[in-house]
């Protein structure tokens, strides 16, 4: 069975070619809502914590993702699928199904669990469908995975080689029943497994159904066209910036062992329509769990271009112009048996927000101050005494947004790596034995500026029975999101615990573990507001009296 290629096809009409691109979108958000309405764990089915997506077969190169996946996959998945041809393809048959969720084969933390099929055409290989979705918990520590005292990968939880979770279109059971031992409540996870199966089929009948309706000599020119397209935008916008070197650093809390800051050293050099970004001055590689893998530094670095630039299409032909070098020697390239469960929802971000201030020097007009920068990850694992269950609640929150030059930041927008949402109040209390006492804009958290920067939020967690274990891994609690242009910063994260009525923050300010709440205890958080834009004096008098009138100066 050989491999299909790409070719341009000149005949293609501008109709066909757009019909086509977004036929390929369609199927991998079919995947997408598959994936969510199927999935057990609220994270997935409320909080949209997935991705779907189409992957070539030569490279893994992206051909599509659905506008409903987590940004933070874009350039993840292409590294996965990658190690999955180099590692499977031999072996990989119609109706084969490969898990994996090791971070060193293209992957993120190990609670970001993959899954990557073959899909044949009439009896070829044209592409491989993909996906990956954030599990409550694979085991570790502490429950819910986010520790934030492992110095090593195997104190973090179940590490998954690729290996075949179906074989010719039968689960292979061994594999479910080993990886299900090793992970907490496993009675969920089951439902998890199946919806990732689920959306991967229902992939395969819808692209199967797009190529038997244009052919497939045209949908492989379409995506040829697309991708050449794609790179032709993505080069014309780095062409309009100003050549140079433009150099920023933005900072990580502490790495959850060694309560000392950690930086990011970013050198951005532009060079005509070639970008090329250089982490190598970054901090040496931490103890902690703030390590950052080289699949999740690299797409950083794409999500944080395709922020400035959001009218290029997604796929792989956008990142052609992108030149991120490998950072071996510092926290942003983890090798085995570097601790990483950080990496994809906190050290992400601050990648991307190096990339905002060194390119701000270069093009203030068209970016914007820092946003909040943080997931905002809880971990809550106990034993509930009413339903005689044992649960594990995971959840993030939302924060503010950098002012930018025509006006104020988003306040409680999600976090930058994905459009995922916070689960309902209503659905976190049904589920699991708390009680949400105050959910509220996190007033006085913005950045001042001409444009000041958007507001987070303001919440308490009280444990309602039983008792429970709680973990936080954070972000921005040392240092707020900066401004720029003269704006000032938004307010640094905050967390408070109260146990049996004594009240105290964590020693790493973002981070903690192992937390024992009883009956009554609860977790205050403020997320944190993003930066402001411009010199607050020159803020209109108009905008002054509406933020007074709102209460938003705390």
């Amino acid at each position: 069975m050989t491999n299909m290629a790409f070719q341009t096809t000149p005949t293609i009409d501008p109709v066909t070619l757009t019909v086509v691109e977004k036929g390929l979108q369609q199927v991998c958000t079919e995947m997408d809502l598959v994936h969510e309405k199927t999935s057990f764990s609220p994270v997935i089915s409320e909080a949209y914590d997935r991705s779907n997506g189409i992957y070539g077969t030569a490279d893994g190169r992206m051909i599509s993702q659905g506008e409903t996946g987590l940004p933070i996959f874009l350039g993840v998945m292409q590294e996965c699928v990658n190690s999955v041809i180099k590692e499977r393809a031999a072996d990989l048959e119609p109706g084969d199904i490969i898990i994996v969720n090791d971070p060193y084969r293209g992957g993120t933390h190990l609670m970001d669990v993959k899954m990557v099929m073959p899909f044949y055409y009439k009896g070829k290989l044209w592409c491989y469908l993909a996906n990956a979705g954030h599990w409550p918990d694979t085991g570790g520590m502490v429950p819910g995975g986010f520790s934030t005292t492992a110095t090593e990968i195997h104190q973090e939880g179940l590490r998954i080689p690729p290996v075949k979770i179906m074989k010719r279109g039968e689960i292979v059971q061994d594999v479910v029943d080993m990886i299900l031992a090793n992970i907490r409540v496993s009675e969920e996870r089951i439902g998890d497994i199946l919806a990732q199966i689920a959306a991967l089929r229902a992939g395969e009948k819808a692209l199967t159904a797009l190529i038997d309706r244009y052919g497939l000599e045209v949908v492989n020119g379409c995506v040829a066209e697309i991708e050449g397209r794609a790179e032709q935008m993505m080069r014309a916008h780095i062409a309009d910036i100003p050549d140079g070197v433009y150099s920023a650093s933005a900072f990580i809390d502490s790495d959850g062992v060694v309560n000392e800051p950690l930086e990011i050293a970013l050198d951005v050099t532009v060079a005509g329509s070639d970008i090329t970004f250089d982490f190598s001055r970054s901090s040496k590689p931490c103890r902690g769990p703030l390590n950052s893998v080289w699949a999740t530094t690299q797409s950083s670095v794409f999500i944080g271009m395709k922020h400035i630039f959001p009218n290029v299409p997604m796929n792989a032909g956008c990142f052609k112009p992108l030149n991120v070098l490998r950072p071996k020697g510092t926290f942003l390239f983890a090798e085995y048996p570097r601790p990483v469960a950080g990496c994809s929802a906190e050290v992400s971000q601050r990648i991307m927000e190096a990339v905002f201030l060194a390119l701000a020097k270069a093009i203030p007009g068209k970016l914007f101050a820092a946003p909040a920068g943080t997931s905002g990850n809880i971990s809550l694992g106990g034993f509930d005494p009413e339903t005689g269950e044992h649960y594990i609640m995971y959840y993030f929150s939302g924060g503010g947004y950098g002012g930018w030059w025509d006006g104020d930041g988003v306040s409680n927008g999600c976090s930058t790596i994905g459009i995922s949402k916070s689960q309902p109040v209503e659905i976190l209390e049904q589920r699991y034995p708390l009680l949400v006492e105050r959910y509220a804009l996190r007033e006085g958290s913005s950045g001042k500026g001409r444009f000041r920067g958007g507001m987070g939020v303001d919440y308490r967690m009280r444990l309602l029975r039983g008792e429970g274990t709680a973990s936080f891994l954070m972000e921005h609690g040392r240092f707020g999101p900066p401004g720029i242009l003269g704006g000032g910063d938004g307010a640094p994260n905050r967390i408070r615990v109260n146990i049996d009525g004594r009240e105290f923050e964590p020693e790493h300010i973002s981070k903690g573990e192992n937390f024992h709440l009883r009956t009554g205890d609860y977790i205050d958080v403020g997320t944190p507001g993003g930066g402001g834009y411009g010199v607050p004096d020159e803020r209109s008098p108009e905008s002054r009296d509406h933020d007074l009138k709102m209460g938003y100066d705390g």
